[in-house]
């Protein structure tokens, strides 16, 4: 509960366009999506997705069962709200990414700083073997987190930095990296932070 109280005061005492990590156009993400191949029926799940406007984009795109899921459920309010009456088309989940209430798996799982957030080895572990319980035997996955020389800490909270190597050594066996890429994300107020982007495939 202190974990999703915290998050619900955040969204609370900020606009989403305020927010660090907005985007008002995922364009990494989207073209890491664009470039895996990945069917615009297939079922996608954006984790930590809160009011992302990632959703926004893969509607356009066609994408027709998508998945957000985040601990918040004031985030999820402000993306629904957003949204409008297509909210009604993405199935929305309050949960925490260390043990989703998901019952059904995904082919395409993303995560754009989610997993920096995960300090203790235990959490890493229980968010991948979540990953692995819902995720398509031949699924794949991106995950994004602030890379070297980042910040160390976001929404006054420590988070972990890695580069593509560290990342692909997190997820494990059984998965292939596919290509990585850096981006320098600068935020609402013209700062930069310098995030890792790895799109991963999985392959046992």
């Amino acid at each position: 509960m202190a974990k999703q109280d915290h998050w619900d005061a955040v969204w609370t005492a900020k606009e989403p366009t305020g927010m660090s990590w907005y985007q008002p156009e995922p364009a990494v993400s989207l073209g890491l999506v664009g470039s895996s191949g990945v069917s615009p029926s297939a079922p996608f799940v954006d984790i930590g997705g809160g009011a992302s406007t990632l959703v926004d984009h893969l509607l356009e795109r066609g994408h027709t069962d998508l998945t957000v899921l985040d601990i918040s459920a004031r985030a999820l309010d402000r993306a629904r709200e957003r949204l409008g009456a297509d909210a009604d088309t993405v199935t929305w989940v309050e949960g925490d990414a260390v043990d989703p209430p998901f019952r059904r798996r995904f082919a395409f799982w993303h995560d754009r700083a989610v997993f920096h957030f995960l300090i203790e080895a235990a959490d890493r572990a229980a968010y991948l073997a979540a990953l692995r319980r819902h995720l398509d035997p031949d699924g794949q996955l991106i995950i994004a987190t602030f890379a070297p020389g980042g910040p160390d800490t976001c929404s006054g909270l420590p988070v972990r930095r890695y580069d593509a190597d560290a990342l692909a050594d997190e997820v494990g066996s059984g998965f292939e990296p596919v290509t990585e890429t850096r981006e320098v994300h600068t935020t609402p107020w013209g700062g930069e932070q310098p995030f890792q982007y790895v799109l991963i495939r999985r392959s046992g």
